[in-house]
């Protein structure tokens, strides 16, 4: 990601922005683009997925590695609702929802994110009666390439 790149992230969201480092940047580029990818083993006897990225491979330490699309499909694994929110900018939209969600292609990864009711919806777009751990999830991108994610029966 070009430092252009990271200045436009932070100019157009006014909440916290990804950290963005060598090992991370190539998640951050696909999800620019609207795709979720996940660093995986290319290692020919591994080929395990990880999460966070990282040079080395944990099960075969191996430091070959590759970008693979995932369907983006999920369930909640868990979630909580933050009364009062942990900083001021998310203040006018609390209370909202952080969920934890499984991927459905490795169980073992866990991405958290906001459940919304669409790419640009506010954090509290989705009722919170509706939020139900084993929920099915779709993941969206919103105009910064911040991964979110939407039910799958909304």
């Amino acid at each position: 990601m070009t430092e252009s790149d990271i200045r436009h992230l932070k100019s157009v969201s006014r909440y916290l922005t990804p950290v963005i480092d060598d090992d991370g940047a190539p998640f951050w580029q696909y999800a620019a683009q609207g795709e979720l990818r996940i660093q995986a083993c290319a290692a020919p006897d591994c080929g395990e997925l990880r999460f966070p990225p990282r040079p080395c491979c944990p099960y075969c330490q191996s430091f070959e590695s590759e970008w693979r699309r995932m369907s983006g499909k999920g369930r909640i694994w868990s979630y909580v609702i933050p009364h009062p929110p942990l900083l001021p900018a998310y203040a006018e939209q609390a209370p909202y929802n952080v969920i934890a969600v499984e991927l459905a292609e490795a169980p073992r990864i866990r991405l958290v994110g906001n459940l919304v009711s669409g790419p640009d919806a506010p954090l509290d777009s989705v009722a919170r009666e509706r939020i139900r751990i084993g929920a099915k999830v779709q993941v969206v991108f919103d105009g910064t390439g911040l991964p979110r994610w939407v039910l799958e029966r909304p």
